[in-house]
């Protein structure tokens, strides 16, 4: 029998065999070059970047900046509360004294603004907050809190607090939290991890392969991300998603490398070269297909125009791409030099050639003897799960993300408590200086606005004006909206509306907008991507649209958790009534990407069965023999990590936990296990079915050897 001639990504694993030395020091290069600039991921991303670009208030907080000494959305107030006797008196105004010093000394704060009776002074004299304002970008004001925080809570005194807090401090405050949280969750995502791979890999060694993609794919992440930040800003939360979108891709991808490889090695006796090049030009074919899928389901998120959702959707696919690529180049080398020592340290029932699984082969017989009640009852808890989805309420997240002993959260409260409930989120109102009487007057006689200030006329020659504005209700309230609104049709005509919560509304907005366009672009061009590689249009569209199945689940589920407040008390949150408005748009490109990872593995297996056979139940059934397994660990190992994230302190990791976690389990057990070999039963050999004229223009891939 002759040898099958290996395709592309055969000839590349044979390539690289061939090629070891230089493979092998291109990785420590790119490893070396780029893992020094990763130390400084945690210290140099940034903080901020949660904003509409292009919106009214984006507009309004940079006049202020530039114009108004730096009063804008971003400045610092420093919150001084006494609880013996006035705070301008005695022991506070010393305090006072020293807090307006440790501002003046910071380059990067413009005006320093002290405490004004009947604005930032308590009525009865007990608090007073003193503004800092931003000299720099939103992100460096982050970081500015974050150097100053520190120091002035530290000049605190017996009957003298001082807490600063603002959106700056918001964001600092959370962003330690939310990195603790991660460092947490980590902790103890990792044995868990570890003992999964080891009984889905069934040695020690092979166990530890998913981990050298991962590191290597995470310091050259890292690294690029830093070197990128330079440019353009980056969001710390990219690194965050990278390492889990790292970790679980990595798991995957090595999962389904390692097991055809051993097939081929150990199973059919082939070479180690020819395992190699079988491997890639099959497992390696899905690997990149599915890969591809993940960075096209990213890449719509960049149509939100939002700095932070780009840096986080920009951070996943540079640690995609380097997984992928070391998944494409680095693993078939260290397969090929371990050969039949990562079977090493086994466990005793593992069989090391077994590529064909005898239970998820007798898991397909039994779905294509009944799949009409298999079919029904994975329908049955999909749909129960996702109907509370209809009445799902999203907000941008309150105060309440903040542990209660944040800097920020208690001088929130603070400002509330001697201010009023709105005082917290005091709206910025940027005008021609000619218009400011006019715009003071509809402030002052609108009923969501609590108090309108004199207004500030600018220290330059520009002809603006400032209003600020204490509206009645807190900044979360859904009131405020119809307050912003119905400003922004009575203000004249130059008036720019802004402020922190005003910022939050606009991003809100623009992200309630953009998500159906980003849904519609993720759905479009996963099933363009399906549909090259299976060269198969029924199958491909029902691939692509059962996803929406656990999507909806899962966000009906986190209904439930975070806006009915189920559970509450034992994942330790204080429910906000609605989930955060960014969870829609990017949890679902995550969770589609990875649905579509699963559904890669199943349907392109199945393709390679039905290419050899022909025959539809050969190719359900050794779909899910052959690929069944891969998906069960690789679920169970990110069901495991996001579940992690459940634990953790602050709100959005948990929403981030329960979402995906939830959409990992259903995907992977019921939809991608269940539902679509049940649809590839019901639908034979239409799955496969690919027109002739349709034939004619795609190009043409296989996914069997040879």
């Amino acid at each position: 029998m002759s040898t099958p001639i290996p395709g592309p990504l055969g000839r590349l694993g044979t390539w690289v065999t061939t090629h070891a030395r230089l493979v092998t020091v291109v990785w420590l290069l790119v490893i070396i070059a780029l893992g020094l600039f990763a130390p400084k991921v945690e210290q140099n991303l940034s903080g901020a970047g949660w904003q509409a670009n292009g919106s009214e208030s984006v507009a309004a907080r940079e006049l202020a900046k530039d114009h108004f000494g730096g009063n804008a959305s971003s400045a610092i107030q420093v919150v001084v509360h006494s609880t013996d006797g006035p705070v301008t008196e005695g022991r506070g105004a010393e305090v006072l004294a020293d807090v307006t010093a440790a501002l003046e000394a910071e380059p990067r704060i413009a005006d320093v603004v002290a405490p004004q009776p009947g604005a930032t002074l308590s009525q009865d004299g007990s608090t007073a907050i003193v503004l800092a304002g931003a000299g720099v970008d939103t992100n460096e004001m982050v970081r500015v809190a974050t150097d100053l925080k520190g120091p002035l809570q530290e000049l605190s005194t017996d009957g003298v607090q001082v807490n600063p807090t603002g959106s700056s401090l918001l964001w600092s405050d959370f962003n330690e939290a939310n990195l603790e949280a991660m460092l947490k969750s980590e902790m103890v995502s990792w044995p868990v991890t570890l003992g999964i791979l080891v009984l889905a890999f069934g040695a020690l060694v092979a166990a530890g392969l998913p981990l050298l993609l991962t590191l290597a794919g995470l310091l050259a992440s890292a690294g690029s991300l830093v070197l990128i930040n330079e440019l353009v800003p980056v969001s710390i939360w990219a690194m965050n998603f990278a390492m889990m979108f790292a970790l679980a891709l990595g798991i995957d991808y090595a999962l389904f490398l390692v097991v055809r490889y051993r097939a081929a090695r150990m199973g059919a006796g082939k070479s180690a070269r020819e395992a190699v090049a079988e491997t890639m030009d099959t497992a390696g074919k899905a690997v990149l297909l599915s890969g591809l899928t993940v960075l096209v389901s990213l890449s719509a998120v960049m149509l939100v125009p939002s700095p932070s959702f780009r840096s986080m959707a920009g951070g996943i696919m540079i640690s995609v791409v380097f997984v992928l690529a070391a998944t494409l180049t680095l693993l078939p080398l260290v397969l090929f030099k371990l050969d039949h020592r990562i079977n090493k340290l086994a466990l005793p029932w593992v069989k090391d050639g077994e590529h064909r699984s005898r239970r998820f082969a007798a898991w397909g017989e039994r779905l294509w003897r009944r799949p009409i009640v298999w079919g029904t009852a994975s329908l049955v808890v999909l749909i129960t799960l996702a109907a509370p989805v209809l009445g799902l309420k999203t907000a941008m997240p309150s105060i309440k993300v903040l542990p209660e002993d944040a800097s920020a959260r208690v001088g929130y409260d603070r400002v509330q408590e001697a201010f009023g409930d709105g005082a917290p989120g005091t709206l910025q109102i940027v005008v021609n200086k000619e218009q400011a009487p006019e715009a003071t007057s509809v402030l002052s006689a609108d009923d969501g606005i609590a108090a309108a200030m004199p207004a500030q006329p600018a220290a330059d020659d520009s002809g603006l004006a400032m209003v600020q504005a204490v509206p009645t209700v807190d900044p979360s309230d859904p009131a405020l909206a119809d307050t912003v609104e119905r400003l922004r049709a009575d203000l004249p005509d130059t008036a720019y509306v802004g402020g922190a919560p005003v910022e939050n509304l606009d991003l809100k907005s623009q992200l309630d907008s953009s998500t159906p366009l980003v849904i519609g672009v993720i759905l479009a061009l996963g099933f363009l991507l399906l549909l090259i590689a299976l060269q198969a249009p029924l199958i491909s569209l029902l691939g692509t649209l059962v996803s929406l199945l656990s999507t909806a689940a899962a966000f009906g589920v986190a209904r439930l958790i975070f806006q009915d407040g189920w559970g509450s008390g034992l994942l330790g949150f204080e429910s906000q009534g609605f989930l955060d408005a960014w969870a829609p748009v990017f949890f679902f490109a995550m969770i589609f990407a990875i649905a579509m990872d699963y559904t890669v593995f199943l349907l392109a297996s199945g393709k390679e069965h039905y290419e050899r056979t022909g025959d539809p139940k050969e190719a359900m059934v050794g779909a899910l023999a052959s690929s069944g397994r891969v998906i069960f660990a690789a679920g169970a190992v990110m069901v495991a990590v996001f579940f992690t994230f459940a634990l953790s302190g602050p709100l959005p990791p948990k929403e981030m936990g329960v979402v995906l976690g939830v959409a990992v389990l259903l995907d992977a057990f019921l939809v991608r296990l269940v539902l679509l070999p049940v649809l590839l039963r019901l639908t034979g050999r239409a799955a496969w079915y690919v027109p002739a004229w349709l034939k004619r223009v795609l190009p043409k891939i296989t996914f069997s050897h040879g």
